[in-house]
C-alpha cells in the first residue's frame, strides 16, 4: 500500500468510530508517529497531505523538523528534563507534561514563539516507568503550567495497560479530562488510542489518536 491509501485506511477507521460514538469524524485528528522510520518515508505522508507528525525521541524530532517543513510537531514520548528546552523550541504540541521540572524548561525553549500546547500525561496504572502524572496530581500541575504563558494547558493524555481492556481505561481518562476542564474550560483535548485501540479511545471522546504501525508498518531496528 502506498502511504496515502495507508493514510486513507486509518482516517476511515477514526471515521467509522466516530459515526458509531454519534460523533463528528472532524472532531477526531491523527498524529502519524514515524519513530525511528526515515526522513524519506515521513515525506510520503506530506505529500499525501498528511500535516500532523509526532516523535518519542527528543533528537529524532530535532532532526526531523530541521528536515521537513510545513508540518506540525508533536511530542509523545516520555520527556527527560535535560531534553525539555529542546522539544519546547521545536515541537508544536507536547502530549507528555507529567511531572512539575519539566514546565520551566519547557517555556524556556519556546522562547518568542506562539504558545506550546501541552497535554498532562495521566498515568492509570501508577507504574513510574511508563510515565504519567498521579491522576490526583493533574489539577496541580495543570494549574502550574497555566502559570507560564509561553505554555497552553490543552487536556490529557494517557497510554492505554498493556494486556488490559482498552476502553474502560479511555473511559476513566475522559473522566479525568472533565475534571481538568472545570478549572481550565479550553483543556478539553484528549489524546489516547494507538494503531491497536483506537476505536476505543474514539468511543471515550479522543480528540487526538497517535497511530505509528498502522501507518508506516513495523519499527525498523535502531
Amino acid at each position: 500500500m502506498t502511504a496515502a491509501e495507508r493514510l486513507a485506511a486509518v482516517r476511515a477507521r477514526i471515521d467509522v468510530a466516530a459515526r458509531a460514538a454519534g460523533r463528528e469524524p472532524a472532531g477526531v485528528r491523527l498524529v502519524a508517529v514515524s519513530k525511528l522510520h526515515g526522513v524519506e518515508d515521513l515525506r510520503e505522508f506530506v505529500a499525501a497531505g498528511h500535516r500532523d507528525f509526532g516523535e518519542s525521541r527528543a533528537q529524532e524530532l530535532v532532526t526531523k523538523a530541521a528536515a521537513v517543513d510545513a508540518v506540525q510537531w508533536h511530542f509523545v514520548g516520555r520527556l527527560q528534563g535535560n531534553k525539555a528546552r529542546a522539544v519546547g523550541a521545536t515541537a508544536t504540541w507536547v502530549h507528555s507534561l507529567d511531572r512539575a521540572e519539566l514546565v520551566a524548561p519547557l517555556a524556556r525553549g519556546v522562547g518568542g514563539r506562539e504558545p506550546l500546547s501541552v497535554l498532562i500525561q495521566v498515568s492509570l496504572d501508577g507504574d513510574p516507568g511508563r510515565g504519567g502524572a498521579d491522576p490526583r496530581d493533574v489539577s496541580e500541575l495543570a494549574a502550574l503550567a497555566a502559570e507560564e504563558p509561553a505554555l497552553r494547558v490543552a487536556g490529557v493524555m494517557a497510554v492505554a495497560i498493556p494486556g488490559e481492556p482498552a476502553r474502560p481505561q479511555f473511559a476513566r481518562l475522559r473522566d479525568i479530562s472533565a475534571v481538568l476542564v472545570r478549572d481550565h474550560p479550553g483543556a478539553d483535548q484528549i489524546s489516547a488510542g494507538m494503531s491497536d485501540d483506537l476505536e476505543d479511545a474514539v468511543a471515550e471522546g479522543a480528540t487526538w489518536v497517535r497511530v505509528g504501525t498502522a501507518l508506516f508498518g513495523p519499527r525498523p531496528s535502531r
